[in-house]
């Protein structure tokens, strides 16, 4: 008997710098669609019956992962372990294929993936508010996967509610097979000083934007080339969260699919996904 559970990628349509906190953080907010329609971006945790606790990887994008009590999913399991004061013993497995260090948010989906299973499977009947509480120790992005569909986010980003939103246009996610570590950018972001951004009258209304951006581009120059391959083809890109992939809007599914084709022949080492 096992039981698997869907761990999607996200896209920040927006994501404002407010400012710094004084517990070292960044005040933020975000508009995040949780992309449940890719299933080339998802990955699956699976839940089978063992006689103790643990964690395998696999998957096309599991290299440079460890399966020890840093990962996710395990603090996850854990956090549920301490709330109800007992072991939980089980395998789970996580087949991974979403890129890390991309800004897709990976390793929080996988570890809302894992506090969704532990409910699920230990019939645990937990509320949504003690998920959220789970998710918001976790870390920032966790939250928003708790909820699925298109999310605000303020705070850390893990004060989260869901939205109604505009529908997403025909997109192209790119991967372009580079890490980005998401203190650097925020670390660029401290030099280069906070952009004065205001909090949004409508998040439901939210720019096509990311703070994030320039000082990405300053960590990584590389980036600043994808982008602009991006609008030769047509495209309207943003980064995602600190990178390093970018989402590309477009006027149509038509011209999507031909950037799609001109970017597999001429790129064939990125990850391209059609949305």
């Amino acid at each position: 008997m096992s039981f698997p559970v869907p761990a999607p990628a996200k896209l920040n349509r927006y994501l404002g710098v407010l400012g710094r906190r004084p517990d070292g953080f960044h005040e933020v907010e975000l508009v995040t669609t949780v992309l449940a329609q890719v299933p080339e971006l998802c990955d699956t945790l699976t839940w089978e019956p063992h006689h103790r606790l643990e964690l395998r990887l696999e998957g096309p994008t599991s290299e440079g992962l460890v399966a020890d009590e840093s990962n996710l999913v395990l603090k996850a399991w854990r956090l549920v372990e301490s709330y109800v004061g007992r072991p939980c013993p089980a395998r789970l497995i996580l087949h991974k294929r979403i890129p890390h260090g991309a800004g897709l948010g990976g390793g929080s989906s996988d570890a809302a993936a894992a506090l969704k299973l532990a409910n699920q499977c230990l019939a645990l009947e937990l509320p949504q508010e003690v998920l959220l509480a789970f998710g918001a120790e976790l870390g920032s992005d966790v939250p928003l996967f708790l909820l699925g569909g298109t999310v605000h986010g303020t705070g850390r980003g893990e004060k989260v509610r869901a939205i109604g939103a505009p529908s997403l246009p025909p997109l192209l996610l790119v991967h372009p097979r580079l890490h980005q570590p998401t203190a650097g950018v925020y670390g660029a972001l401290a030099r280069t000083g906070l952009p004065g951004t205001q909090a949004l009258a409508d998040p439901g209304q939210a720019p096509w934007h990311n703070d994030l951006e320039a000082p990405a581009i300053e960590v990584n120059p590389a980036l600043a080339g994808i982008r602009e391959t991006l609008r030769a083809t047509g495209g309207d890109p943003l980064l995602c969260g600190s990178g390093s992939a970018w989402a590309a809007r477009y006027a149509s599914v038509e011209s999507r699919d031909s950037a799609l084709a001109t970017l597999t022949g001429s790129h064939p080492e990125w990850g391209c996904w059609a949305v």
